[in-house]
């Protein structure tokens, strides 16, 4: 995972619907040490965590399994990116 993560422009994280997932927060720490935009990605309802906002670029509330929310999502992805790659050339 570490590999990925530090080539990668963005971490997109999908909030487990449980506050118990370690893989979840080794993940989010290992971003946050490397300094990564974080999207994280809530299904509709979904109660986050304060802190976990905060810590958050963006939080978005989408239902991944729909074509809209798909749509959605690629989109802020790709704003994402292009925020990112504005940032690392300045």
């Amino acid at each position: 995972m570490l590999p990925k993560l530090i080539d990668s422009a963005i971490m997109l994280s999908l909030v487990p619907d449980t506050n118990g997932d370690v893989k979840f927060w080794v993940e989010l720490g290992a971003a946050i040490m490397y300094d990564k935009p974080i999207v994280a990605v809530v299904t509709p309802g979904r109660v986050v965590p304060r802190k976990l906002r905060e810590v958050a670029d963006e939080v978005v509330e989408v239902d991944v399994t729909t074509g809209e929310g798909q749509q959605r999502l690629a989109e802020l992805i790709e704003v994402m990116i292009a925020k990112r790659a504005e940032a690392d050339a300045a």
